[in-house]
Order: C-alpha cells, then structure tokens, then sequence
C-alpha cells in the first residue's frame, strides 16, 4: 500500500520526543502513514544519542521504535532553529514533546507559543508525573511510574518483595494512550476548527492500567497484594506444570471448571466439599492448584493444550521470546514485519497489532528509522532554503 492510502497520510506530526513514551505515540501516528518528522540536536550537540536509555541508533531498540519517520536536526537553543521550528508548525497538524513538564516552556516551544502560530495545531505531552502539581518538574521513569502506581506491589510471588514488570510498560501505555487523546483532539478539531493541548503521564498511565485492582480498593477496600502466577480472583488460573514445560490454564468459574476436571480425570474434583462452589475454591486455592498440578504433570503440554481445547478450556504453553515468534498463529498473524535498511539489510521489527479491513498492514514497513538528519536536506528544501542557505545552517550549527 502505497503512504498516501494510508489513514493518516493527510496529518504532519512534528516529533520532538525522546526515550521510549513520546517516541512510542509518533510510531503509532506513523505507521498508520502520518509524516511524522522526528527533530534532533545536531550530531555536535548531541551527547546522549538516542535519549540516553534506548541504546545505539543501529541496535534493536531503536530501529523498531523511529521506523516511518524522517529526521531533520535543529538546535532549538538557536533563535534561527526555533525559526525554522515555528515555520514547520504553521503547516504542521500535531506537535509532540515529553519534556519534563517546565522545559518546553523554557525553550519557548510550548503549546501557546505553537498555537500562536497555528491555531489548528493538536499539541501533545507526555510527562513523568503530570504537568503541574507537585511532582511536576521531578523527573520520571518508567521502573518509577511502575512503583509509584502500584504495579511493583502485585507483582511477584507472594511475599517475595516488588518486582518489575518485564517491559516499560508505564512508557508504552503512556504513549499508546497519548496517541489516542490526539486522533481525538483531531476528531474534535473537524468540528471546532481548533487544536488543544492532550497531555498524559506515566503516573497516570500506570494507575489506569491498574483497572480492576485500583477498583478493589476504590470501591471495596480492598489492598491488592502479590498473587504470583495464580489470578488475582479467578480461581483455578494459573501456572501447571507439564513433563516438557509449564503452561497457563484458565478455568474460574463453575462451567470451565467442570469441564478441565472431567478432562483432566478428576470429576471427583467438582464435588469434593472444599471445591463446591467459587468462593471455597478460591478460599482451598493453594490445595485446589496442587491438585491440578499433580494431574497435569503427568501429561505433554502440547497433548494437555490440544485435550483443553478440545474441552472448551482456555490454555496456552508459556514460551519464550523465540517460540512466541516461531508460534504459526503468532505467523499467521504477521505482526513481525520487515523494514529495509540502507546499511543494516532487512530487519525484522513489531509491527502493529491493529487490522482495518480496508487499510490492510503493508507485508514491508515503507521506511527504516533514519540516520541522524538524514531528511534534513529535503526538509529544509521543502521550507524554502537553497544549498548555500542550508550550508550557512550547518557551518553555524544550527542544523
């Protein structure tokens, strides 16, 4: 599919992002075909390439998340770089910036200033905390986002202490939830004929990922704690353990829970008393798993996967990254694209979980994360400047 079919193609996107929870909101601007134009420093001004924590530009990390994007580099610090800025947003539909929340204000390239050049212009943020209150200028991580919002404390083995969650996923809700608040700010603009400001944080991010668990406590009371690999509060989901591996198995409530001990050889299991109805098997929980699990280790988990499904149960192996990719639903599905890279030959990046039946996902991503500035030639070209002009920017500098 060629980028001007795509659904965003019409929108420009100007990318002042760094790290992971910005970069991840212009991804998914881009990827639907939005020109997205991720602006850097300058290579000489430029001492953390990458943002510091997403590692070298040609590494894994960061060419599957700046893929579909052109880059243009400018110093903003330069009142001639902050000119060509406010000259790409008179034409631009979105700006995006994860600063800490009092630093695009000091550099001048704040949504005001935006919106007095365009009014139209959708203006979105990210920050750690929020952008006032008062840890508002305190710098925020995910693994932060993460224990402050309540995530490092159910997850684990009970008793075992805080863990992380294996992705930064305070970034990645962020930026997904920052890329929805801006096709809705652009939705409203078709009616009011103005932009806004759309902001987020990881903090916030965080806690409405908490869902069902912050409204345990909102409306029951009730703190949260570790449940390790059993359900919070669907009993018997879980872990079990197989002769080749270990397996998911969900199987709350009375019906699936008939149905997996039937399959598993065990109907005197839905009546034995302590296992009677939902509450007792979530009270007998820990004696409830060991009796599954002395059944299922006796089975290979591909034939207790396959005699599940059979039954109506879900279950599903518990893979590694490799035997994730190498599933032939995983497959089917083709969310692992390919990208085409100048230097680095074919690459193989995630793509997106969405189907639109009348957009369908390109086979081949239709650009690789570019060089650094490598657009920039282009992109000043598009705004008027000639080969001396753009040697003049350079030798100051400036681009």
């Amino acid at each position: 599919m060629s980028s001007s079919r795509l659904p965003l193609s019409r929108f420009r996107v100007l990318d002042l992002t760094a790290h992971r929870a910005g970069p991840t909101t212009a991804r998914q601007l881009a990827d639907w075909g939005a020109d997205v134009i991720k602006i850097e420093p300058p290579a000489a001004l430029d001492d953390e390439p990458g943002g510091g924590l997403i590692g070298k530009r040609h590494g894994s990390d960061f060419q599957n998340l700046h893929r579909n994007k052109r880059s243009l580099t400018l110093n903003l610090k330069e009142a001639e770089g902050k000119a060509i800025f406010f000259k790409l947003v008179e034409t631009a539909d979105v700006v995006l910036e994860n600063y800490r929340s009092d630093v695009k204000t000091r550099l001048g390239v704040d949504y005001e200033a935006c919106r007095k050049v365009n009014p139209r212009i959708v203006y979105g943020s990210i920050s750690g905390f929020g952008q006032d209150g008062p840890y508002a200028t305190r710098p925020g991580v995910d693994q932060i986002a993460q224990g402050m919002g309540g995530l490092m404390s159910i997850t684990g083995l009970p008793g075992q202490g805080p863990v992380r969650v294996g992705i930064p996923i305070a970034d990645l809700t962020s930026g997904h939830f920052l890329a929805q608040g801006v096709l809705i700010a652009l939705l409203d603009r078709e009616h009011t004929g103005v932009g806004q400001w759309v902001h987020t944080s990881l903090l916030e991010a965080q806690i409405a990922m908490l869902d069902f668990q912050g409204s345990r406590w909102l409306i029951e009371g009730d703190v949260p704690g570790q449940a390790g690999n059993d359900h919070p509060t669907s009993t018997p989901t879980g872990v079990f353990p197989t002769v080749d591996g270990h397996m998911n198995i969900a199987a709350a409530g009375d019906r699936l829970y008939r149905r997996l001990c039937r399959a598993l050889g065990r109907e005197d299991l839905i009546t034995q008393a302590e296992f009677a109805d939902t509450g007792l098997r979530r009270r007998n929980r820990v004696a409830l798993n060991e009796a599954i699990a002395a059944e299922t280790r006796k089975w290979k988990r591909a034939d207790l996967v396959a005699a599940l499904t059979e039954a109506g149960v879900p279950s599903g192996p518990i893979n590694s990254i490799d035997q994730t990719f190498g599933d032939e639903q995983v497959q089917h599905l083709g969310i692992a694209r390919k990208v085409e890279h100048a230097q680095l030959g074919t690459l193989g990046v995630v793509g997106q979980p969405i189907n639109l039946s009348a957009a369908p996902q390109p086979e081949t991503l239709r650009m690789p994360t570019p060089e650094l500035g490598e657009h920039s030639d282009q992109l000043l070209g598009e705004l008027g400047y000639d080969a001396d002009g753009i040697a003049r920017l350079r030798a100051g500098k400036v681009v």
